[in-house]
């Protein structure tokens, strides 16, 4: 078992310190930095303070030195926001902290992308994501979706106010396996239950797995309307998706 002794960034280990506590959580961060180099840990810490120049010269550094696309990702980008993750959750930061580490993500990913796609490197899977009809809100859409295309998903942005007409063509259009579904407002909710009705209707429902999530949702809802899985934050958010398609990080 890693020791948290083992992380050489002093940043990562106070954050490791004060805002991880769940065992589990705490068990495997401190495991994924100890195995990450220096230059990775810094790249993390930078994220963490969302100082997205820092990311964005750190990463070029990594890169332009040989380290290859998908370390710099994993061990630095996303590792670094899992962190961001978990603070997010438990209340320790809120939406301004956490856009601004989603735009230093950013700016490193504009980085590995071209790389991975080069490199002919095959997504884990392709996911439709939407805010469903009537809802405006987007902001943790728009978290979930970095961190499924930082995880190695393609992700179909589908943006706002999304019906189900929109959601079932764009199931078609890209043959995708999996899909997500976003709502903030307590009356937008049950569009959602709408949504998958119009999927059993077109006979397309066992064509897909459907998740949702937002604030106000909770898993007796997504039960409830029939969806195959919840997600309560973006880190759930990935696993849930990992696990409908039955894929591993790679």
């Amino acid at each position: 078992m890693a020791e948290i002794g083992e992380i050489t960034n002093e940043v990562i280990r106070q954050e490791i310190e004060e805002f991880i506590e769940r065992p589990e959580e705490r068990e495997r961060t401190i495991h994924t930095f100890a195995k990450a180099r220096p230059q990775m840990q810094a790249i993390a810490a930078a994220l963490i303070d969302g100082d997205n120049d820092t990311v964005d010269q750190l990463t070029r550094d990594a890169l332009e030195a040989g380290i290859e696309a998908l370390e710099v990702m994993d061990y630095g980008l996303i590792a670094g926001m899992g962190i961001v993750g978990i603070k997010f959750r438990q209340n320790f930061i809120f939406v301004p902290e956490v856009l601004a580490c989603a735009r230093a993500m950013k700016a490193g990913m504009k980085h590995i992308e071209p790389i991975l796609s080069a490199a002919g490197i095959e997504p884990l899977g392709k996911v439709i994501m939407g805010t469903v009809k009537g809802d405006l809100h987007d902001i943790g859409k728009n978290l979930c979706i970095m961190m499924l295309r930082g995880s190695g998903f393609e992700v179909i942005d589908l943006g706002v106010d999304t019906s189900p007409d929109r959601f079932i063509e764009a199931v078609e259009e890209h043959q995708a396996k999996l899909m997500g579904m976003s709502a903030l407002l307590t009356t937008t909710m049950p569009n959602m239950g709408k949504t998958i009705e119009a999927f059993i209707d077109a006979d397309l429902r066992d064509q897909v797995k459907i998740m949702v999530g937002g604030a106000p949702v909770t898993q007796d809802f997504a039960d409830d309307m029939g969806a195959d899985g919840y997600g309560k934050d973006a880190l759930a958010c990935v696993a849930l998706a990992k696990r409908l398609l039955g894929v591993e990080a790679r």
